[in-house]
C-alpha cells in the first residue's frame, strides 16, 4: 500500500512537471522576439554606410575649408564622436541601434555611444557614483584588453625582429 502512495505521488509529481514546463515553453516562444537575419543585415548595411557616409562628408568638407588631411580627419573624428555621444544623450542613438542593430557599432560612434550610455543611465546617482563609477562599465574592458593584446602583440613583434624573422 504504501508503495502504491509513492507510485500515485511520482506520477502526479511528474505531471505537475511536465505542464509546469509546457506552460514555460510557451512563455518563452511568446516572448522570444523573433527576427530575419537577411533585414537585420540590411538594416545594419544602410545604418552602418549612413555613418560612414556622414564621416566621408565631414572629411571632404574639413578638406576643403583647412586643405590638410591629417586636420580634416581630426575633425571628423571629434565631430562624429560629439554626434554620437549627443544623440545618446538624448535618447535618438537608441533607437537607431534598435534598427540598425550592428551597423551602429562603426567604431568611433559605437564606442563613443559604450561611454555615453552608462553615464546617461547613472546620472540620477551622481557625478561621482553614477557617472564616475559607471561611465567606463562597457568600454573599460574594450579598453584594458585593447591595451593588453597591443603590448603582447608588440612584445612578439619585438621578439621576432630580434630573432630577424620579421
Amino acid at each position: 500500500m504504501e508503495k502504491e502512495k509513492n507510485t500515485v505521488s511520482d506520477i502526479i509529481r511528474e505531471t505537475n512537471k511536465t505542464i509546469r514546463d509546457e506552460k514555460y515553453n510557451q512563455y518563452v516562444k511568446q516572448v522570444t522576439p523573433t527576427f530575419s537575419t537577411v533585414k537585420n543585415c540590411v538594416a545594419a548595411y544602410i545604418v552602418g554606410g549612413f555613418i560612414c557616409v556622414i564621416g566621408q562628408g565631414l572629411t571632404n568638407f574639413f578638406l576643403k575649408r583647412s586643405g590638410d588631411i591629417e586636420l580634416a580627419k581630426a575633425y571628423t573624428t571629434i565631430c562624429l564622436v560629439f554626434l554620437s555621444v549627443f544623440l545618446t544623450g538624448v535618447g535618438l542613438y537608441q533607437k537607431l541601434a534598435k534598427f540598425g542593430g550592428a551597423g551602429t557599432l562603426v567604431p568611433i560612434t559605437g564606442f563613443a555611444n559604450s561611454v555615453a550610455a552608462p553615464a546617461v543611465e547613472y546620472k540620477k546617482e551622481g557625478q561621482v557614483f553614477g557617472i564616475g563609477c559607471k561611465v567606463f562599465t562597457i568600454a573599460g574592458p574594450v579598453i584594458l584588453y585593447g591595451i593588453f593584446s597591443s603590448w603582447v602583440l608588440g612584445l612578439i613583434y619585438y621578439i621576432l625582429k630580434q630573432v630577424g624573422v620579421v
